[in-house]
């Protein structure tokens, strides 16, 4: 294990969009790592990093036996298509790493439990990026419950409407159910932060008629230990991208709005008179209005992390022993919702 006085050398693995946007930049800009090096498996990309970040060590490498930099790193997080993954952190838990990979964790259950259990055997340190959950919007819903400020809580649900023509990844057709694979365990982490551990009870899937993998829509319905419904709604056809997270408790509703980190919480409206509906207009408008106000200006400066800080944090943690950090981000955690988005693949009915 590194010396923990030491700064946690660290390598990047994949140079696309997450790579680039989201790893390299939160690396570099926490104390407690060294971005040593990234890597990518097309020489295009990593002459065009070069080309715009000439201090960083670069390498054109299809696994890490081939990249010059991997025995002077700790950790390399893992920021390629989710097709490589298992090989990759097994390739580097192999090696003596500490892994941290992007989601979806795996391709399968069993290349999951495999990586699992490769980190157990190698006694490294294997986490998962599981971001939004340490997002700003949701550090305000987790005091808002805790304070008992929306009352019993009496439902809880994930909404996604996806735009497909979006920037989407290149690879996401070749996933099971497409999109659905690749983004819903967002939303399923965050079910889980709430409702606790969960199974699947149904799930209902909208085929897309063109044959393409991403369906139409599929939504599910969970059982927890909450005496509430927990359920997800996944749109791939829609004309907006939106992705919330709304809790209804009996005093209030709680929405987090995934993609701008904006959290409101609008009061019981009682007998819904005009009064009533006019005072949840306000009060929606001015929470979105005040905080589209801050997380815009911090997505122009690139310091709305979403969560990703956080992430680096615990892992940082982590590595130096501190498993309670690790928790919500831990192999375990990343094997229990790979676990439910197959078991939503093999029993959802299709209509």
């Amino acid at each position: 294990m590194p010396d923990p006085v030491r700064k946690l050398r660290m390598g990047v693995v994949g140079l696309g969009w997450v790579g680039r946007a989201r790893h390299i930049p939160t690396i570099s800009g926490n104390p407690a790592y060294e971005l040593v090096g990234v890597a990518d498996r097309s020489a295009d990309r990593v002459a065009q990093f070069s080309a715009e970040n000439g201090k960083v060590r670069a390498c054109a490498a299809k696994t890490l036996a081939d990249i010059d930099w991997i025995d002077e790193v700790d950790a390399i997080s893992v920021a390629t298509a989710p097709m490589a993954h298992h090989d990759l952190v097994c390739e580097g838990l192999a090696r003596g790493l500490h892994v941290i990979t992007e989601k979806p964790f795996a391709m399968t259950p069993g290349e999951g439990a495999a990586m699992v259990s490769a980190a157990a055997q190698a006694d490294r340190t294997l986490a998962v990026v599981h971001n939004f959950q340490f997002a700003r919007s949701m550090a305000k819903l987790d005091r808002d419950m805790a304070s008992g400020r929306l009352g019993k809580i009496r439902g809880l649900r994930a909404l996604q409407l996806g735009n497909p023509s979006r920037r989407l990844p290149t690879w996401y057709q070749q996933l099971p159910l497409g999109l659905f694979y690749d983004e819903s365990p967002h939303l399923l982490y965050l079910l889980s932060r709430i409702a606790g551990p969960m199974s699947l009870a149904k799930s209902v899937c909208v085929p897309n008629p063109d044959g393409e993998a991403t369906p139409y829509q599929i939504d599910a319905w969970f059982r927890s230990e909450r005496d509430y419904p927990v359920t997800l709604s996944c749109c791939f056809e829609a004309s907006v991208s939106e992705w919330y997270l709304l809790v209804h408790g009996e005093k209030g509703v709680a929405i987090v709005d995934i993609f701008r980190d904006i959290y409101m919480r609008l009061p019981n409206d009682g007998s819904h008179a005009t009064a009533d509906v006019i005072r949840t207009s306000i009060t929606a408008t001015a929470q979105h209005w005040a905080q589209h106000g801050t997380s815009g200006l911090l997505h122009v400066l690139g310091k709305l992390h979403y969560g990703n800080d956080h992430v680096f944090d615990r892992f940082a943690k982590g590595v130096a022993g501190d498993k309670a950090a690790l928790a919500p981000i831990d192999a375990a955690a990343a094997q229990r919702v790979l676990n439910l988005q197959h078991d939503i693949i093999s029993n959802t009915e299709r209509l």
